[in-house]
């Protein structure tokens, strides 16, 4: 599998973000209206629709199901643990770290989408679109908190006001009901979700600012190893205590090799955390993937 591959488009954009926003008259003033948009319409629509896309059969996946929420709730714990760990919390900045927590659990979903379809078929991509439906809830909650929290602000009313979290939430019952999108509104749908995707991952790039990242070194080694070393290797576990199939274990060790998902910066800087280092964060979670993926069906192979 061609990991480079999956892997160009979104740094491409990254990389687009940064240069124009640098060396062309489109400049931070441009970018910070595109952030808005992405945060409270583009996003959620693109949120809604991956989780209303594919039906969601809870009962077949539910040994998967649990094995991806409990991978889900090591990587949140392991996450929360780091300011309290003795050598690490001390080298922390708190506010770095409640902006960026966020960059250790959270996933690339489209990403999870195109590699399920090329390691494991359509059986895949149903299983990865049910993971999906189940963790982005609880993710988007989970990278809240931090930050609710050193802002001395009210949690649920974060969580009630948040665009995200009211689209997946929204989502995950439309799709469990059973409802679909109607044919009609598909296209519109789809191509909204596209402009998210690419105008997040360019606006990641126009905010980032890569000093930053070395005045908390210990902060970013620690999340990018619970990313993307931890989380393959607590997998590999839980596929083996769940006894998963062939399919199921392939699904799980694909999802906890994905880089984090481009939308931490959007929200990072949208409630007013230092953007600009979770999108180097971001940036050099993509590139990353290009390590764990493999380290994650090297496992698989092992087992």
């Amino acid at each position: 599998m061609n990991y480079l591959e999956l892997l160009f488009p979104d740094f491409s954009l990254i990389l687009c973000g940064y240069f124009l926003c640098r060396f062309t008259a489109l400049n931070r003033s441009v970018w910070e209206p595109v952030e808005r948009l992405v945060y409270f319409v583009l996003f959620p629509v693109l949120l809604f629709h991956s989780i209303v896309r594919s039906p969601l059969d809870l009962q077949a996946a539910s040994h998967l199901i649990m094995a991806g929420l409990l991978l889900g709730l090591w990587n949140i714990g392991v996450t929360y643990a780091l300011p309290h760990l003795p050598w690490i919390g001390r080298r922390i900045p708190a506010r770095l770290y409640a902006g960026s927590a966020q960059v250790g659990f959270r996933f690339n979903s489209f990403i999870a989408l195109a590699l399920a379809d090329r390691a494991a078929g359509p059986q895949g991509l149903v299983m990865i679109a049910v993971l999906i439906g189940v963790c982005v809830p609880l993710f988007n909650v989970a990278a809240i908190w931090p930050m609710a929290k050193h802002g001395q602000k009210s949690f649920l009313s974060e969580l009630v006001r948040n665009p995200l979290i009211i689209a997946t939430l929204s989502g995950l019952t439309v799709n469990l009901l059973g409802f679909q999108l109607p044919d009609w509104a598909m296209p519109s749908v789809q191509r909204i979700g596209g402009a998210s995707l690419a105008l997040g991952l360019m606006a990641a790039g126009a905010g980032m600012q890569f000093d930053k990242l070395l005045q908390a070194k210990t902060l970013s080694v620690s999340l990018l190893a619970i990313r993307h070393f931890l989380a393959p290797v607590a997998a590999f576990g839980l596929a083996y205590w769940f006894e998963l199939d062939r399919v199921q274990t392939t699904v799980l060790m694909a999802f906890s090799g994905l880089p984090t998902a481009s939308s931490c910066y959007v929200l990072a800087a949208r409630m007013g955390y230092d953007g600009a280092y979770v999108a180097g964060l971001v940036t050099l979670s993509t590139l990353l993937g290009l390590v764990s993926l493999p380290f994650a069906f090297g496992l698989l192979a092992m087992s």
